[in-house]
């Protein structure tokens, strides 16, 4: 460095002047290792880049041409096909059965082509599993073969049918159970001052965690007024999708009081005492009712031990006395 300093001093013939020099080159050359450093990194990231997609793009038409690409185009054209097919406007049952899906919890728009799919799918695999397991216990020229292979098919066939009555029964359950809780609050956030759209709103979040079926339809019902539908309108789909004469009547309520203009916080105050009545009264008829569900189960299981603790010391007595 002390070399360079002085060839510069004997250049410029001044330290000052030479000094600035040695600056300005010191800049320089830090400026353009910088900009080659930067230069070299870009270009490593931009073929890092172009090898990840045309790795991807190579990945993709592979995983396109392979048998999983092949399985899942043919899988989706599938549903594609039964959707056209069984989602059309002019059906009936297909409406029919979208309506249960909704009653189940199930909004998804190829819930029916799913529905028609697994219906197939179980059918024709519980016979199939009956046809390769029930030769180790029967032979195939008996006619109880193919009787439990008809029977195994018809039980698959009807399994998705069941399940979806099972979840529409069991939400609706819980549907019942919380809609007085549901009125109840809403009577608490309208005495509070909060309007319809904000009492649903706080509503849905208090009642997550108790009846979350009941929550996510109250959500739904909240994104439909937020997507402009006039409050009675969202008040009947949140009635359809429940299921329930209570929720339809309350719809019906809210329009009534809104037309009339009559309070809705007296309005639903008298259908909240009306719905806590109503539960009521289902409990007292479920309690007065089990006398009635336990007596079949005594006569089976209980009488007959009964039957047997008395009366067998006397048997055991007469078989003696003949010995």
């Amino acid at each position: 460095m002390d070399s360079i300093f002085s060839i510069l001093v004997s250049i410029f013939g001044d330290r000052s002047a030479a000094l600035l020099a040695l600056m300005v080159f010191l800049a320089t050359t830090v400026l353009a290792f910088g900009v080659m450093v930067w230069a070299h990194a870009r270009n490593a990231v931009r073929g890092r880049a172009a090898g990840i997609a045309e790795f991807s793009g190579e990945r993709a038409a592979a995983e396109a041409n392979s048998l999983r690409g092949s399985s899942l185009r043919a899988v989706q054209r599938l549903l594609d096909y039964t959707t056209k097919h069984y989602s059309g406007e002019q059906g009936g049952d297909a409406k029919v059965l979208r309506q249960r899906l909704i009653h189940a919890g199930i909004y998804n728009a190829r819930a029916v082509a799913y529905f028609f799919v697994a219906r197939t799918i179980l059918a024709v695999g519980f016979a199939f599993a009956a046809f390769v397991l029930l030769p180790m216990l029967l032979r195939q020229t008996s006619s109880m073969f193919w009787m439990t292979v008809t029977v195994a098919g018809v039980i698959g066939y009807f399994a998705p049918t069941a399940y979806i009555s099972r979840r529409i029964a069991k939400n609706r359950d819980e549907h019942r159970s919380g809609f007085p809780d549901f009125l109840d609050l809403l009577v608490v956030c309208a005495d509070s001052g909060l309007s319809m759209e904000a009492s649903l709103e706080r509503v849905g979040g208090e009642l997550g965690e108790t009846y979350p079926s009941l929550c996510a339809n109250i959500h739904m019902t909240n994104l439909e007024i937020r997507a402009g539908r006039t409050m009675t309108e969202a008040l009947e789909h949140f009635g359809d999708r429940l299921g329930l004469e209570e929720a339809r009547s309350f719809a019906t309520l809210i329009q009534q009081s809104a037309e009339l203009g009559s309070s809705i916080t007296e309005a639903l105050r008298v259908y909240s005492d009306d719905m806590r009545h109503k539960r009521l009264s289902r409990a007292e008829e479920k309690a007065y009712s089990l006398p009635a569900k336990l007596s079949l189960p005594m006569m089976i299981c209980i009488f007959p031990v009964i039957f047997v603790v008395i009366l067998l010391p006397v048997v055991v007595k007469l078989v003696t006395k003949n010995y």
